[in-house]
């Protein structure tokens, strides 16, 4: 692709995405949620979150350079891997975003379904873009019915195409998923192909890449987050090493008064992944994608997380959208029931509300308890206190 990114994000950063509606998707034969500027996702294991998140994901990878329907179908093993179980086997496959421009300006509309042919190879069976209200692109058109073979892309991976509606691409492509695994960030060449990227094997590259004056004032500002949540915690650079290449430098206060840096591999695991967290939200210039951020990180750092991540956008008010299991986070007062997605479990298939739209969840909000002891409970597994006993014959 080539549209000049500048441009690309500067468009994109006044959009957001305001609604979201899947068809057949994973393990959600429907979805229909109002979208917020953040969004926090409840549910247990197995019940959707990733799964739902990734609808995001997917709509990056058709934007990206690197990407295209193909491509992003492989990366997910194919149609029949993403198709819900509970849907008929040549069902289609749709995702449909609602998009608003920030002031409350244009609203924009991009739906695609997809499926597969008689040859079992993906194909686009329908693509449409509107704004407000006026149809810019409706598939199949002529040119899909003359040749076949267009259906193997959509219009959305196609710079000459997609022209009139440039800027839901560079939003698309702005998506940032956040999902650091501090073993990969330390060996990232142990880590394979997508999952490297994926899980933050390029955090250190990139922050070595970054223009010296703008990647300081990030770490500083980052050094200054750390001294709050880690004890003894002093300072934070980037060194090169011999042969060139960047590593992450902390240094504590010891009680040896021991002046020895650190580097990336002796950090904890905590302290990693918080720096990630925190350099991503900086950064960012599109929507990010949190899954489980409380992981290794203490409950009291938690209950500030969704409030950090925030401050860390510097006024730039990205979109925030964040799984979780951790009632310490949910406990933040400034979450509201609007924000918050429960996703139910029943059989194969899940479901998405709003918190908001649960009579129970709201009355007891209104009765001073906070969202973590309304909305959290909806979601837990039934009898979860068996597990304790699973290997006992009379469980």
């Amino acid at each position: 692709m080539d549209m000049d990114a500048t441009e690309g994000q500067s468009v994109a950063s006044n959009l957001r995405f305001r609604r979201l509606r899947l068809t057949n998707w994973k393990n959600f034969r429907e979805v229909d949620v109002a979208v917020h500027d953040r969004m926090f996702l409840l549910g247990a294991n197995g019940s959707g979150k990733s799964n739902l998140l990734d609808a995001f994901r997917f709509l990056r990878d058709l934007a990206s350079p690197s990407g295209g329907l193909n491509a992003a179908l492989a990366r997910r093993n194919g149609v029949d891997a993403i198709r819900c179980l509970a849907a008929p086997r040549d069902a289609e496959v749709g995702i449909d975003v609602d998009v608003e421009d920030e002031d409350g300006g244009s609203r924009w509309r991009y739906a695609l379904s997809f499926g597969q042919d008689g040859q079992r190879r993906p194909c686009v069976q329908t693509e449409r873009v509107s704004q407000d209200g006026r149809t810019i692109l409706d598939r199949p058109d002529s040119g899909d019915r003359d040749n076949p073979a267009f259906a193997q892309q959509t219009h959305l991976e196609q710079i000459s195409r997609s022209a009139a509606f440039h800027c839901l691409q560079g939003l698309f492509a702005s998506i940032q998923p956040v999902d650091l695994l501090p073993q990969v960030v330390r060996e990232p060449d142990g880590a394979v192909g997508g999952f490297r990227h994926r899980y933050g094997g390029r955090l250190v590259q990139d922050i070595g890449r970054t223009p010296p004056d703008e990647r300081d004032v990030t770490l500083k500002r980052i050094e200054k987050a750390l001294r709050i949540a880690i004890p003894h915690f002093e300072s934070l650079g980037l060194a090169r090493d011999n042969a060139g290449v960047p590593h992450l430098t902390a240094k504590s206060v010891h009680w040896r008064g021991s002046d020895t840096l650190q580097t990336e591999e002796q950090f904890s695991d905590g302290m990693l992944r918080l720096v990630g967290l925190l350099w991503t939200a900086m950064r960012s210039t599109g929507p990010l994608l949190v899954e489980e951020p409380e992981l290794f990180l203490h409950p009291d750092v938690v209950r500030v997380l969704a409030q950090a991540l925030d401050s860390a956008q510097l006024g730039r008010r990205r979109q925030l959208f964040v799984s979780t299991h951790s009632p310490s986070l949910m406990w933040d007062e400034g979450i509201s029931l609007g924000e918050t997605l429960l996703l139910l479990t029943d059989g194969e298939v899940a479901q998405a509300t709003t918190a908001g739209s649960v009579e129970q969840v709201c009355l007891l909000v209104e009765g001073g308890s906070s969202v973590a002891e309304a909305a959290m409970p909806r979601t837990q597994p039934n009898g979860t206190w068996r597990l304790a006993l699973f290997a006992d014959d009379d469980c």
